[in-house]
């Protein structure tokens, strides 16, 4: 994913992307990167939108240290086999669930550009529409 497009999740999601140093200290998104295209922006931020809200929701009236233990963090966001993969810490059948949806939905979405996709087996297993698998390839670079 492009770096406008990571940094504009690490920005509206700050507490799903915290990570810890083995000292315990806090630092931001700056370690952190996406291993998809940006076709699937929409299907990530939304469900990144989802989780938080559900999170949020599940820890009003919580004091702080109980509404931390609720707290979802993300662990890795790639593409694998030609599907969204989304890894996390914390969570609940519900929110595994939109997890499971989220990367459903992006068997059917191009990578690239976020049309519908078919897969395709140029080689690396993505799924792509038909005019993003025809791009040669030194326009994908």
């Amino acid at each position: 994913m492009s770096p406008e497009l990571e940094e504009e999740i690490f920005k509206k999601y700050p507490r799903l992307f915290q990570r810890e140093d083995p000292d315990g200290q806090r630092f931001g998104s700056s370690c952190y990167e996406f291993s998809c295209g940006d076709g699937w922006f929409h299907i990530i931020d939304t469900l990144c939108r989802n989780i938080q809200n559900y999170s949020d929701n599940h820890q009003d009236g919580l004091d702080q240290e109980d509404a931390e233990y609720y707290q979802v963090t993300v662990q890795q966001v790639k593409e694998k086999f030609g599907s969204l993969r989304f890894y996390i810490s914390g969570g609940d059948d519900y929110i595994y669930g939109m997890i499971s949806m989220a990367e459903a939905i992006s068997e059917k979405t191009c990578e690239d550009c976020g049309a519908k996709a078919e897969v395709t087996t140029k080689g690396w297993i993505r799924n792509l529409c038909f005019k993003c698998n025809d791009k040669p390839k030194e326009e994908e670079q």
